[in-house]
């Protein structure tokens, strides 16, 4: 821990918030800036001229000297205050080492949540909007084995793949980070304010991005540099030839992480993105040890010691005590014809099962929902939880 982080003020995290929202200033500069002066305070204090001879354009230099940006970082710092959530800088000894070595890391980070998941490892899923039920149930699978691994998964909460592995690893009581490409206020997809709620209680929300800000459609590929530069390895479900997931890939590459994907059917556009990757030498996932055992070392051996001996579950006997033989035997034979990648509808179960009644059937499949062996989708077709 650095002495100023130790003894952090409040008027340094007011420095730190108006660095941040300088108008004209990117993180490479801001970087720099601070390799030069050693703190937000003395950049500040620096004049005009002194910044331009440092080769920053004449309008940012004299944004930095006139300390325009002070306003709004009191704003700011009262609505952290507000939402409960807090700013992580450059300095601080939370701000993950592995992203603080990436080209470009931001200049500080807003946090809502479990922060100390930030010192966990951390993997990405990540993967297309436009997700297949097997692209989710891959994704779920993965993601609640890479918790019980005491993984923390990492994603956008995009509709589809993130939205899977958020919400499978707050069912399996693990951690998950979701890094926001707008301001922690604003959460998109509107329909995941939900989740995000779940996830600021049980997870950790991320953003580079001040309270307030929209969320642009050009905020989301430079947000992916922060979803590969937090985590040990990135896993693509699935995606099209040029998706975000295809770009959060390349970021992953170029600063050194483990790439991972899933194989998907050729004749689905979805897997195309995965299985390019595959071709172009991304480690190859059948099941979750692949990701698991191609970790850099460090991250094995810190999960190696934190990790508890785990027995591999035994198979799940349905759970119906003293239901009559026949219910037994009918939710066996459902749960047979049941896949976790292709949904089935009802009319076609009901087909694969004759002498038996809709009521029956669709009673035992309520049974298994709420036993959590069964999912219902959209326009009653049912698949099997993997």
């Amino acid at each position: 821990m650095s002495a100023a982080a130790a003894v952090r003020t409040e008027e340094d995290t007011l420095h730190w918030l108006a660095l941040s929202l300088t108008a004209g200033l990117g993180p490479r500069k801001a970087r720099e800036l601070l390799t030069r002066y050693g703190s937000p305070n003395a950049i500040f204090r620096a004049s005009a001229s002194e910044l331009e001879s440092f080769g920053l354009h004449s309008g940012t230099a004299r944004n930095l000297a006139s300390g325009v940006a002070f306003e709004e970082a009191a704003a700011q710092h009262e609505r952290l205050k507000q939402a409960g959530a807090v700013l992580i800088p450059l300095d601080d000894p939370l701000y993950p080492e592995q992203l603080r070595e990436i080209y470009d890391p931001p200049i500080a980070l807003f946090a809502k949540g479990r922060v100390e998941l930030l010192e966990t490892v951390m993997v990405a899923i990540i993967g297309s909007r436009r997700a297949t039920a097997y692209g989710k149930a891959v994704s779920q699978k993965i993601a609640a084995e890479l918790c019980a691994a005491g993984v923390t998964v990492v994603s956008g909460m995009a509709r589809g793949i993130d939205t899977a592995a958020h919400e499978a690893s707050l069912q399996a009581q693990g951690g998950t980070i979701a890094v926001f490409g707008c301001g922690l206020d604003l959460v998109y997809p509107t329909e995941n304010r939900k989740l995000a709620a779940r996830i600021a209680l049980d997870g950790l929300l991320l953003s580079e991005y001040p309270f307030g800000s929209p969320a642009y459609p050009q905020n989301f590929p430079v947000r992916n540099r922060i979803i590969s530069g937090l985590s040990a390895g990135v896993l693509v479900v699935e995606g099209a030839q040029y998706s975000g997931s295809s770009i959060t890939a390349r970021l992953a590459l170029d600063q050194g992480r483990e790439v991972f994907a899933v194989p998907g059917n050729i004749t689905s556009g979805m897997s195309y993105g995965p299985n390019l990757l595959i071709r172009q030498g991304a480690h190859l996932v059948l099941q979750t040890s692949d990701i698991l055992d191609e970790l850099p070392e460090d991250a094995r051996l810190r999960l190696a010691s934190s990790r508890k001996e785990r027995e591999e579950p035994a198979q799940q006997e349905l759970p119906y005590g003293e239901a009559p033989a026949a219910t037994k035997e009918l939710a066996k034979r459902v749960v047979k014809l049941l896949r976790p990648d292709t949904p089935t509808a009802l009319d076609d179960l009901l087909e694969a099962l004759p002498g038996t009644s809709a009521s029956e059937t669709i009673a035992v499949l309520f049974d298994l929902e709420l036993m959590g062996l069964v999912k219902q989708l959209p326009g009653k077709c049912y698949v099997m939880v993997w």
